[in-house]
């Protein structure tokens, strides 16, 4: 197979090209660095070619509201374009779990909005709903910084390894188009206060973790389980205390 991977050389994007060519599959990064960009639609056509799916890993570059909005809406507007034209027959997307549980957080509006457009082109589709991923807990506590502290709600919390979705996304992406979505999250769930507590002790990081039931996730209060599945999910081999040591 020929798979298209929008954001193929980014962090789960390259693990993902990595694992279908460990499969025998064509996996092809598209990036602007490569000359493909879906947001001018610069390259698309050409990179669709003989493509059995797409893979869309692309992420604004700003979590400010519109911006966040404009970059998913014009960017999956073009490639599901480009997908008809070239009769691809599986638009895989990864998205986050819990999205439409906070749409007070404009970002997951934007990814709402994006699977929106998804639903209605007529292009089989999986989608990918991810918890938040170990490689970012750093920057999840460097936006939760207020006064010098790290202030932390006491939800549900259950990461996940950038591993573990790459395996995902690739299964997934190999397999006939789901027409809905899977939930995938880490092996362990625990509150957050005390995940990022024990996080930052284990990175050497000295500031300190306020347990705090009105802090912000992303601008936002969030519900008791906002951020991780309800129901049915697939959950990743690697635990945080693991990946941390690697």
């Amino acid at each position: 197979m020929k798979i298209v991977v929008i954001g193929g050389t980014g962090l789960i994007g390259s693990k993902v090209i990595r694992r279908l060519e460990a499969h025998g599959h064509e996996g092809v990064a598209a990036a602007p660095n490569t000359g493909v960009n879906a947001l001018t639609g610069e390259g698309l056509d050409e990179v669709m070619t003989g493509a059995d799916a797409v893979i869309d890993l692309s992420n604004s570059p700003s979590f400010e509201d519109q911006a966040a909005l404009d970059f998913f809406r014009t960017g999956t507007t073009n490639l599901l374009a480009a997908e008809q034209k070239a009769g691809v027959r599986h638009h895989i997307a990864l998205s986050i779990v819990g999205s439409e549980r906070s749409p007070q957080i404009g970002y997951f509006r934007a990814k709402i909005a994006q699977e929106e457009l998804i639903k209605a082109s007529g292009v089989p589709y999986s989608l990918i709903h991810a918890t938040q991923f170990f490689e970012f807990v750093k920057a999840i506590a460097d936006t939760s910084v207020v006064d010098g502290v790290v202030r932390i709600q006491p939800v549900n919390f259950q990461p996940i390894a950038g591993d573990d979705v790459a395996d995902q996304v690739a299964k997934v992406a190999v397999g006939e188009p789901l027409n809905s979505r899977v939930d995938i999250a880490g092996p362990d769930k625990e509150r957050m206060d005390e995940f990022f507590r024990k996080a930052l002790t284990e990175l050497n990081d000295p500031r300190e973790v306020v347990t705090d039931p009105e802090a912000t996730y992303y601008g936002a209060v969030v519900s008791e389980d906002a951020l991780v599945p309800i129901g049915p999910a697939t959950l990743g081999r690697i635990h945080y205390a693991d990946w941390e040591k690697q």
